[in-house]
C-alpha cells in the first residue's frame, strides 16, 4: 500500500515538474506577450475593417429613396402615413426616406423612368390610386411592401381626416423568472464561449513536442519518466497558460461589463441552474474541453515530426473543433432531442452540449455525471497517445518514420522477389 502511495506521488512529481517546466518556458517569453495581447491585435483589423463597410453601407443607405407618385390632396395624406408607421422602425430597419412626386402624364412610363433616378438609389415607386397602388421595386420587397402599408394607413387618414395622437403610458415591469429566449441565448452564448476559447487556445498543444523530439529531449525525458506523465504534464502546462490568458483578460472583460449603464442588465438572459453555478459549470467544462481536445491534439501531434506535417495538422483539427461547436449548438436549441443526447454523451462534444444544458436545465446530477465522464475520456486519450507514442516513434528508429510505422502491415516481408 505504501509502495503505491509513494508511485502514486513520485508520478504526481514528475508530472507537475514538467508541467512547470512547459508553463515557465513558455510564458517567460517576449512572444507570450504578442500571444497574450493577440485579441486586440484581432480587434482592432476588425474594428478597422468594421468601420470602413459600416461607412459605406451608411453612405449608400442615406441615398436610397422610396417615391411615391401621387397628386397633392393624396400626398399630405402619404406624408401623414409615413409620419405614423416610421417610428415603429428604429435603426437599421428604418425605410429609406420617402419623397413625393406630382404626377407628370401617364403615371407607368413616369414610375419607370423614377427607378432609374440619377444620383439617387430609388428602391420602390408608388404609383395610381390610394385603393390600388401599382409599387414598381427592384431587389427591396420589404420597401415595396412598406409603401403599401403606407398607402393603406393614408386612404384610412384620408377618408376620416386627421385625428388627435393618442397618449400611451409605458411601465417598465421587470420578470420574475427568465424567458424562454433567454435562457436559448444563454445556452448558446456558452457553447460559443468555450468553442472560441479552446478554438483560440488548445491548438496550440499540436506542437509542443515537435522541438523535443528533434532535440531528442523527448528520450532523455521517456527514459527518466513515464511517458503518461510526461504527455499530461505537457498537457497542464499549456492549460496553465490557457488559465492565465482567460484570467489576464477575464478582469479586463469585468472592468468592462462595469462601464455598462444599468439597463444593461442579464435578467432575461438567466441561465437555469443560477448565474453563481453556471460560471463554476462554465469552468468546468472548458476545463474538460481543452483538456479533451488538447489530449488528442497532443497524441496527433506527437507523431509529427516536421513543421510542415503539424500545419497539415490545423486543418483537421479545425474542423473537428466547428463540427463539435455545430453539435453542440443544435443541442442548444433542442434540449431535449435526440440529438442533444447524442452531443452530451459524445466525448469531444460533451463540454459544449453540457455548457449549453446548464443555461436550459436547472438539474445539477447530470453535471457531475458528465464532468466525471469527460475526465475519464481524457485518461484515456492521453493512455492511448503515450503508447503510440512508444511504438511510432521511440521504436521506430527516426521521427520521419513515424506515420509510416503506425498505419503500415503488420508482419515483415520475406525475401526478395526476383524479377
Amino acid at each position: 500500500m505504501s509502495d503505491a502511495k509513494g508511485k502514486l506521488r513520485r508520478r504526481l512529481r514528475q508530472t507537475f515538474t514538467i508541467a512547470r517546466r512547459d508553463f515557465t518556458a513558455t510564458v517567460f517569453t517576449p512572444i507570450f506577450l504578442l500571444f497574450l495581447f493577440a485579441p486586440v491585435i484581432m480587434g482592432s483589423f476588425g474594428a478597422i475593417g468594421g468601420l470602413g463597410a459600416a461607412s459605406v453601407s451608411a453612405g449608400s443607405a442615406e441615398k436610397e429613396r422610396l417615391v411615391a407618385i401621387a397628386p397633392p390632396h393624396e400626398a399630405e395624406a402619404l406624408i401623414a402615413a409615413d409620419r405614423q408607421l416610421r417610428p415603429l422602425f428604429p435603426g437599421e430597419l428604418a425605410p429609406p426616406a420617402l419623397e413625393v412626386r406630382a404626377p407628370n402624364g401617364d403615371p407607368a412610363p413616369q414610375a419607370r423612368a423614377a427607378l432609374n433616378t440619377p444620383g439617387v438609389d430609388v428602391v420602390a415607386v408608388m404609383s395610381g390610386p390610394l385603393d390600388a397602388p401599382r409599387i414598381l421595386f427592384g431587389q427591396s420587397r420589404r420597401a415595396a411592401r412598406y409603401l403599401a402599408a403606407i398607402s393603406e394607413q393614408a386612404m384610412r387618414i384620408a377618408a376620416v381626416g386627421p385625428l388627435p395622437p393618442s397618449r400611451p403610458v409605458f411601465t417598465r415591469t421587470a420578470r420574475e423568472a427568465p424567458t424562454l429566449s433567454g435562457r436559448n441565448t444563454a445556452a448558446f452564448a456558452a457553447v460559443f464561449g468555450i468553442f472560441f476559447l479552446t478554438l483560440f487556445l488548445s491548438g496550440q498543444v499540436v506542437g509542443t513536442m515537435a522541438e523535443e523530439r528533434n532535440n531528442k529531449v523527448i528520450e532523455v525525458l521517456a527514459a527518466a519518466v513515464p511517458l503518461e506523465s510526461v504527455f499530461l504534464g505537457k498537457l497542464l502546462g499549456m492549460f496553465g497558460v490557457a488559465v492565465l490568458f482567460v484570467g489576464f483578460w477575464g478582469v479586463v472583460v469585468s472592468q468592462i461589463g462595469m462601464l455598462l449603464p444599468a439597463s444593461a442588465d442579464l435578467a432575461g438572459m438567466a441561465p437555469a441552474v443560477g448565474f453563481g453555478t453556471f460560471v463554476l459549470l462554465f469552468a468546468g467544462y472548458f476545463t474538460t474541453a481543452y483538456l479533451l481536445l488538447g489530449s488528442v491534439f497532443l497524441g496527433v501531434g506527437a507523431q509529427a515530426s516536421t513543421m510542415r506535417e503539424i500545419q497539415m495538422l490545423s486543418l483537421p483539427i479545425t474542423i473537428l473543433q466547428v463540427a463539435m461547436f455545430g453539435l453542440a449548438s443544435a443541442a442548444a436549441s433542442d434540449p431535449d432531442s435526440r440529438l442533444a443526447t447524442i452531443a452530451e454523451v459524445f466525448p469531444l462534444s460533451s463540454p459544449f452540449a453540457m455548457a449549453g444544458r446548464a443555461a436550459n436545465s436547472p438539474e445539477l446530477w447530470a453535471h457531475i455525471v458528465a464532468l466525471a465522464w469527460q475526465m475519464l475520456w481524457v485518461a484515456i486519450f492521453i493512455s492511448v497517445g503515450a503508447r503510440l507514442f512508444r511504438r511510432g516513434v521511440l521504436q521506430s528508429g527516426s521521427p520521419a518514420s513515424a506515420w509510416k510505422k503506425l498505419f503500415r502491415r503488420g508482419g515483415k516481408t520475406g525475401g526478395s522477389i526476383p524479377y
